[in-house]
């Protein structure tokens, strides 16, 4: 018998909008990330109700849930943006913090993080 999928083992769509909502919350309001005055712009600028919708459909898409994600590309929504190194690592922390808030175990969290980092050249500028 194989393993459920992630998004199974999340807890499907309902468990997961709740860390999107969670997280998107957190990376909107991190100073850290809002230094970059791209960044900062982009969160006052797009809604973020529909910001959290596209990336729950997102994250149930790629863990491999009944969703289809209907955003733009990463290197479409994020080129612009000129995202460094550093505030991916930010990004990457507020991530973490979030998973540990909602206690999603590490084996689940490897396989999370692993789906955030492949999308990481798409994102990173330099």
């Amino acid at each position: 018998m194989s393993q459920p999928s992630l998004y199974e083992r999340l807890g499907g769509v309902y468990s997961i909008a709740t860390v999107v909502d969670d997280f998107v919350d957190r990376i909107m309001e991190d100073p850290k990330l809002n230094s970059n005055p791209l960044v900062d712009e982009a969160h006052h600028r797009v809604s973020r109700a529909g910001f959290k919708y596209l990336v729950t459909e997102m994250v149930c898409w790629a863990t491999g849930g009944p969703q289809q994600y209907t955003g733009r590309s990463m290197s479409d929504s994020h080129a612009h943006l000129k995202i460094t190194s550093p505030e991916w690592t930010v990004f990457l922390a507020d991530f973490q913090q979030t998973l540990d808030k909602f206690k999603v175990p590490a084996p689940e969290q490897r396989e999370l993080f692993a789906i955030v980092e492949s999308t990481r050249k798409d994102i990173v500028a330099g």
